[in-house]
Formats: structure tokens, C-alpha cells, sequence
């Protein structure tokens, strides 16, 4: 039903209001809505916030945007938990008058009828002041009094009733007719890693793996051994370790190197091949250590202020004990075998995919028991392996059950999929999700993929930007040299607040299994990968200095910890990229401009043309610029040019320094 001062098109909205809204603690959103009415009467429109106590916080007034009757507000939750926001529109009597008057009195048309109707209007207003606005009060009475006073010239009398002390006392209190409500919407606020993290993704078992060359066989690496790696991790700025999947790996169909199915004696399979007698998504797989030692690992990484995230990967291995406990959880073919999994033309003999058409309640309950264990033991990050393959309404319920009772716990989709599913994922209440953006390469690529994840879909799916996993090797990686790897990871650790590397990135790990193929040639999904990280870096052979430094930019910079900032600038050349990232955040004002050179293999020269109300400045301003890599400091203003030889560096990430 249409309110009497309508509003409509507000923003933001997931799927017309039926699921929340994303933010977290501190983040900004901006509320829009197009509000109008009949006839010619000024209208006013505002935001107000509804905290997880049910409290409204103060109204916030929204101003009109360059769209006819479209008005803005920005908002800021200060707390974790469901909140909703609704827009309140208004009828503004003294606007309406103030409008009226302004041209009749002068033109000397129905001049006592109007200073009559603007004394009502602010006698009308100083009622409905709140009790502690003695000093407006008295402001409005005063100017009425002075409005009546035909002893007064009348352009005297119509400036005491449009002074500036009775209009900044009508700005903060305005006297609001026909007030009309859009809402509640619902707004979830999640904490703060939910937005913003860097990632680093490694394998247990390959640090501290030794080779036994007399008897010719690998011993695993454990927890403890991982667990020395973790300084290296922490020093290098991250703030979550991810692990694949720790559990005992299935011996029936294992994976040998590269994929085969001949593993030797001693070839781990993947970790990705859940359970065996030793045991399934619960247990620890015995060559690790034990659940103590997990704990231990993870006091260890707290220790060193980071998070560690655990893979959730809901698929068996053959002889995983849920096979035979409960066959019903699995699809049977009609030869009366169990279906393992299949992407053709990509096959996994070694897993067998979860069915939860067959026992919707008892594996759902399941799934959520062993969530759940590793919650209690320290778990409050899980990196869910391929989620588009089970029923988005399980999603919905398991992390509607998680967030009941522990809201803190946040959940990445691993959903390399279609466009629609991986917005389901994140409109049920996934808190990231992983993107397209390791395919997203040249220069119009990434600006249609960078706006559109910064402004189409940020209410919604919050993006973690990896520049590699163990399953992706990009062309664009496997042949663009060590340029192509300091660019990328550029982009990305400036582009989104929340970014990942997987092992091996730093040391400019690029062969591919075969030509046309993005698997690793060795991948550490089928054997141990021990790397010789000190011997890289005494050899210079290591982007971990450059890794360091883009992390340490992010946490200096509040306006590259931000999704919704993102603006995209014009460069001549059609290889440099240029985006902007600001934040008007009282206290953490802040710009930062990134131009990559995204061609790695030659030097690029150019324009670059900044849309400067962007950054909050006028056309004609110039300004200082620091190059937070380099330390090179320039005068820009509208056109700067750049030059980027990639075989030196290949970007520029800009601070802006207000002269």
C-alpha cells in the first residue's frame, strides 16, 4: 500500500527484503529511496536505525541526490547482531512556506497572509521541539515574534524568519508533517573479519615432511612442525591460516601423484578423500597428530593474532565409516554401487558425494554435529569446499542454527558456479564467498568485475579475492613471469578488504601439469610438497617482502578495508588499470589510488584521468601522492601520467596526501 508521502526503489534490499542485508561493525552503507508527493509541497525523507536491542538510534536526515526526488543517508551500525533500518518521509511546512515566500513578499502578493502563515509555522515547530532544545525554542518564538511585527521593514521581518539561526534550528529538528514509514529492513552486522582478512592457505602435512632417501619413503609433517610456520605466516601480515581438510584420508581408490590411480605404498591420497577405519569428519588423520596437538596448533596461531580456518568438505571417501553406517546418505546406481564423484571430464573415484534427498533430517543434524566439534575446539572460520553441490536450503538452516548460538563463526563459499547459486549462497547467510576473479585478467575485465563487486552485488556477497588456490593455476600466471604474480596479488590485496594466497604463490610456483591445464604439475592435493622457504629467501628468490608490504598497506589504510568504495578511473592505454578507494569515516579519513600495469610482459606508458569529486576534491585541485610501495612521492591533479615497466613494478598504490 502506497504511504501518504510515498516512498519507493529503496536501497539496499536483498531479494525485496526477504533476506538481510550485509555489514559489519563500523562498515557504512549508504540508504537510498525515491520519495514525492502531489502538488508542489517541499518533502523531506531520513534513515533510522533499529539496534539488536530494539532501540532506534537518532534519524538521519537524507540529503537529495542529482536524480529528481532520490535522497541518500549514510549509516553506520556500531555493534554486532540484527539490526533493520527503515526511510521515514515527511511534508516540511516551513520548507513549503519558506519556498512560497520567498517569491510572493518581495513581489509583494498576499505579503501579510505569509508573514501570518511563517509566525504559525515556527510557533507550530517550537511545540514540537524536543524538551531540551531551549535555545531553538527560544530562536523560533523569537523570529515568529519578529515576523508578526508590522512596525518592522518587511524585508526585515522576512529575514528573521528565514535566518540562518532558524534554519540550522529546522535542519536538526524539522517540523515533520504526514510522516510515512518504508520498512523495517533487515540488516545483519557481522564482526569485522567477516569483511576484512588477508588468507594464507598451506598443507600440514608438507611442512616439516622429510624423505628418507635409503628407504626410499616420506614421513608426514605434523601439527607441531606446521605449527613453525606460522610466524612466518603472522610476519608476513596474514590473519587467517586455512587448512585443508586434516582428516583420516581413504585408502579405498586413493589418489596417487598427479592424479593417478597407481599411488605407491606410501602416497598420502588427498586430503579431500574424507575417512577411512581411522575415521571421518571428526577425527584427526593419525600421521598429524592428535586433537591435542590440533589445540595446541591453534592456541599457537592465536598466540600470534591469527585465525585458523578450517575446510568443510561434506563428500566420503569409500571407506569412510558413514558409508556403512549409514548407505542411505550416498546415491546408489542402478547396477547397486555407490556413484562417486564426477565433473566431466574430471573424475574422483576416490570420493563419494552426500545425497541429503534420501535423509534430509538425520544428515543435516549430522553436519551439524561435527561443525559444531571443531567450533568447540577453536574453529570460528570454515572455507566450505564446493557448497553450490548440496541444497541451499541446508545452508540456510545450518548457518541460521550456527549464528543462534554463535554469531562470531564465519563461513566462506568455495562456489566456483553459476552466477545465481553463488548469490543464493550468500543471500542464506554465507559470509564470503569466492569470485571469478582469478579468470578476470585484462583491463575491461577487471573494471566490469571490480564495479560490479564493490556496487552491483556488495549488499549481498562479500568477495574474497585469492590470486590462487590448489586447484587454480591461471594461464595468465603459468606464462606472465614474476610480474604476473606481483600485479595480481596488487590488485587484489587493494581491490577487495579480504584477499587469499595458497602456498607456493611466493615463490613463483607456475608449471602446469600439462599445456590447456590449470592443475599444478606435483599438486599437493595427491603427495607431500615440502618448500625451502629459507633458502628462497637468502636467494631472493620470494615475493614474501612484497606480500609483507601489501598487507602492511591494507592495515594502514582504512579505505582499502572497505567493499562499497571502489571507483573506477579512465588510463589511455589499455592495459593500465585504475581504481580509487575512499573513506569519509570520521577519524580514519582516508584515499588511496591503485594503477597496475596488467600487461606483464611489456612497459606501459599513459594517461590517467581522475573523476576527482570521487576523491573528494574539486577538478581543478591538485594534490600529493606517496607511492606506498616505491616512496616516491608527485604532484597529481586531474591528468598524471604513468609509466610501469613490470619488470621493475608494475603498479602504483597511491595515498593521497591533502595540500
Amino acid at each position: 500500500m502506497v504511504e501518504r508521502i510515498p516512498i519507493t526503489d529503496v536501497t539496499p534490499l536483498v531479494e525485496q527484503g526477504r533476506y538481510p542485508v550485509k555489514a559489519v561493525v563500523g562498515e557504512s552503507l549508504i540508504v537510498s529511496a525515491t520519495v514525492f508527493r502531489e502538488g508542489h509541497d517541499a518533502v523531506g525523507a531520513g534513515v533510522v536505525l533499529t539496534d539488536p536491542t530494539g532501540t532506534d538510534r537518532r534519524l538521519e536526515f537524507m540529503a537529495a541526490g542529482e536524480e529528481p526526488d532520490r535522497y541518500h543517508a549514510v549509516v553506520t551500525p556500531d555493534s554486532e547482531g540484527g539490526w533493520d533500518y527503515r526511510v521515514e518521509s515527511w511534508t516540511d511546512p516551513y520548507r513549503t512556506w519558506r519556498h512560497a515566500a520567498e517569491i510572493k513578499i518581495p513581489a509583494e502578493i498576499d505579503v501579510e497572509l505569509m508573514f501570518t502563515e511563517g509566525a504559525l509555522v515556527l510557533e507550530r515547530a517550537a511545540v514540537e521541539l524536543p524538551t531540551e532544545a531551549d535555545d531553538e525554542r527560544s530562536t523560533l518564538l523569537a523570529a515568529a515574534k519578529a515576523g508578526r511585527d508590522t512596525g518592522r521593514p518587511v524585508p526585515v521581518r522576512l529575514s528573521a524568519l528565514t535566518s540562518p539561526d532558524v534554519v540550522a534550528a529546522l535542519h536538526d529538528h524539522p517540523l515533520r508533517h504526514l510522516v510515512s514509514t518504508a520498512g523495517p529492513y533487515d540488516l545483519y552486522v557481522d564482526r569485522r573479519r567477516a569483511l576484512y582478512g588477508s588468507w594464507y592457505e598451506f598443507f600440514p602435512r608438507s611442512e616439516g615432511a622429510t624423505f628418507d632417501d635409503e628407504a626410499r619413503t616420506w614421513k608426514s609433517g605434523t601439527f607441531a612442525t606446521a605449527a613453525q610456520r606460522l610466524e612466518a605466516v603472522a610476519e608476513m601480515g596474514f590473519d587467517v591460516v586455512y587448512l585443508p581438510p586434516i582428516h583420516p584420508i581413504g585408502e579405498v581408490n586413493r589418489k596417487g601423484p598427479n592424479n593417478t590411480l597407481t599411488p605407491g605404498p606410501d602416497d598420502p591420497g588427498s586430503p579431500w578423500a574424507i575417512g577411512s577405519k581411522e575415521g571421518g569428519h571428526d577425527a584427526i588423520h593419525p600421521d598429524l597428530g592428535t586433537l591435542a596437538d590440533f589445540d595446541a596448533f591453534v592456541g599457537r596461531a592465536r598466540d600470534l593474532g591469527l585465525e585458523v580456518a578450517l575446510d568443510l568438505a561434506l563428500q566420503c571417501a569409500p571407506d569412510h565409516p558413514w558409508v556403512k553406517s549409514d548407505p542411505s546418505w550416498f546415491s546408489t546406481r542402478a547396477d547397486g554401487t555407490i556413484a562417486y564423484a564426477e565433473n566431466p571430464p574430471k573424475k574422483y573415484q576416490d570420493i563419494y558425494p552426500l545425497n541429503f534427498d534420501n535423509d534430509y533430517d538425520g544428515l543435516s543434524k549430522e553436519v551439524l554435529r561435527v561443525v559444531r566439534h571443531w567450533m568447540d575446539h577453536g574453529v570460528r572460520i570454515f572455507r566450505v569446499d564446493n557448497p553450490h553441490t548440496k541444497p541451499v536450503m541446508f545452508w540456510e538452516w545450518m548457518l541460521a542454527e550456527v549464528r543462534r548460538t554463535d554469531p562470531d563463526v564465519i563461513f566462506l563459499s568455495e562456489a566456483f558456479t553459476r552466477p545465481a547459486m553463488m548469490r543464493a549462497l550468500a543471500m542464506v547467510g554465507f559470509h564470503q564467498s569466492y569470485t571469478y576473479f582469478t579468470w578476470r585478467n585484462t583491463r575491461p575485465e577487471l573494471e566490469s568485475y571490480l564495479h560490479e563487486l564493490s556496487h552491483v552485488t556488495s549488499d549481498v556477497m562479500r568477495p574474497n579475492l585469492f590470486v590462487n588456490t590448489q586447484d587454480i593455476l591461471t594461464e595468465f600466471l603459468q606464462y606472465g613471469g614474476p610480474a604476473a604474480f606481483r600485479l595480481r596479488a596488487a590488485i587484489a590485496a587493494t581491490a577487495s578488504p579480504t584477499w587469499g594466497v595458497y602456498a607456493g604463490y611466493e615463490l613463483y610456483e607456475h608449471v602446469a601439469l600439462r599445456p590447456g591445464s590449470e592443475e599444478y604439475l606435483d599438486s599437493e592435493k595427491y603427495q607431500y610438497r615440502p618448500r625451502d622457504w629459507a633458502g628462497a629467501a637468502e636467494q631472493g628468490r620470494t615475493l614474501a617482502p612484497y606480500l609483507t608490504r601489501l598487507n602492511d598497506i591494507r592495515r594502514r589504510h582504512p579505505a582499502l578495508q572497505a567493499l562499497r568504495n571502489l571507483t573506477i578511473h579512465r588510463g589511455d592505454d589499455e592495459s593500465i588499470l585504475c581504481f580509487s578507494k575512499r573513506s569519509t569515516t570520521p577519524g580514519a579519513e582516508d584515499t588511496v589510488i591503485v594503477v597496475v600495469n596488467v600487461d606483464p610482459h611489456a612497459t606501459r606508458e599513459t594517461i590517467v584521468h581522475l573523476t576527482m569529486p570521487a576523491l573528494g576534491l574539486e577538478w581543478h585541485d591538485t594534490f600529493i601522492v606517496d607511492d606506498e610501495v616505491s616512496g616516491q612521492s608527485w604532484r597529481w591533479g586531474e591528468r598524471n601520467y604513468v609509466r610501469l615497466d613490470p619488470s621493475d613494478e608494475p603498479a602504483h598504490i597511491l595515498s593521497v596526501r591533502r595540500s
